[in-house]
């Protein structure tokens, strides 16, 4: 029996960028059945509601999860704010599929290291494993008080979530590095110090790989002055979401960022890290390689394929490497592409 995939497209570039990461996963020799449903924006248009029922039914009845991007201007100013496509679709999915692991990897393909903002770019191969269900961006209560201008959102951590976090990150280094670098504000917060405690009652579990911690503030300086240094990076939701987005840019793009969430099975949503993008949606000027790169992932973590994830990244190191650049990673003497034709460039050399 083919494994289900379900497909949400999502909002913005979101349908263009998974298009062409369907068509790469339905070349490569999987065994595969897709079954697409509306999220976001696009489907609070539709429904009312940013995660319809029916899309939550299609993801929990599936094997993985790919997602292009919800979100845009369009709906920013929705209320109550539980309807926005963000919050009430991305964030609600993630939590009711159990995902608290979001996995993004970040690593400088060679052909792009003169992209990156920073001169040793290619020094770059980590993980950073961000915690995803809890902390600021779930805590309870949240408020605002118009009438005095104070709006207050709490953080929340308990040693459990912690700890599943802490395990998902040493057993990736076990298979890298053996390095962990978890990254907190321990110098001033409460969950911070909760945290650190927890991972180091973890890290006693994994005698085989080393420990170190990093404040915030410190992490985001030595992602720009030693990238190399760096295996998997242990944080929290805020942190984590933060410091990949400065990853990404080291490795040259956003656009060349994938990401996996994960629960405690085999079970993952798989997505680029960057957002739907609306000013050039619909253009074919967006960068699909982030997604076609997520899919590889859920090969690799959902559906033990291993094989079928190298050749497609692979395939899209092969496209870089003879030239092939959408506009966001475009540098003078390379070859400038549309969307499908960088999806055309990586099926070209997927063997």
């Amino acid at each position: 029996m083919p494994a289900k995939i379900a497909v949400l497209p999502g909002d913005g570039i979101g349908p263009e960028v998974v298009g062409q990461a369907v068509r790469v996963l339905e070349a490569c020799g999987a065994d595969l059945a897709f079954e697409t449903a509306l999220i976001g924006g696009a489907a609070y248009d539709a429904t009312g509601v940013p995660l319809p029922d029916e899309t939550l039914g299609l993801c929990k009845s599936s094997d993985a999860v790919l997602l292009g991007a919800v979100g845009g201007h369009k709906w920013d100013k929705i209320e109550p704010i539980h309807l926005r496509p963000e919050i009430g679709g991305l964030l609600r999915l993630r939590k009711e599929l159990g995902l608290f692991a979001n996995v993004r990897p970040a690593k400088t393909f060679a052909p792009l290291a003169s992209s990156s903002p920073v001169k040793n770019a290619l020094e770059m191969d980590l993980i950073v494993m961000r915690e995803l269900t809890g902390g600021i961006y779930f805590g309870q209560p949240r408020e605002r008080r118009d009438g005095g201008r104070v709006a207050v959102d709490t953080c929340v951590y308990s040693v459990e979530e912690i700890e599943r976090i802490a395990v998902q990150a040493f057993r990736i280094a076990e298979k890298r590095r053996r390095k962990v670098c978890s990254v907190d504000k321990a110098n001033v917060l409460e969950t911070s110090r909760l945290w650190r405690e927890t991972v180091i009652e973890v890290g006693k579990r994994f005698p085989t790989v080393e420990l170190n911690h990093m404040l915030v503030d410190n992490c985001a300086m030595q992602l720009v002055r030693d990238p190399g240094q760096f295996d998997v990076i242990l944080t929290e939701n805020m942190f984590g979401d933060i410091l990949s987005d400065e990853a990404s840019m080291i490795t040259g793009s956003l656009g060349m960022l994938p990401s996996a969430s994960l629960n405690e099975s085999a079970f993952g949503l798989y997505e680029p890290i960057h957002g739907s993008a609306p000013d050039i949606a619909g253009q074919n000027k967006a960068n699909p390689l982030a997604t076609i790169l997520s899919v590889a992932m859920m090969l690799r973590f959902s559906l033990n394929r291993t094989g079928l994830a190298d050749a497609i990244e692979n395939a899209v190191n092969r496209a870089l490497e003879d030239g092939c650049r959408t506009a966001d990673i475009w540098s003078e003497g390379t070859r400038l592409v549309g969307t499908k034709e960088m999806g055309d460039a990586v099926l070209a050399r997927l063997t």
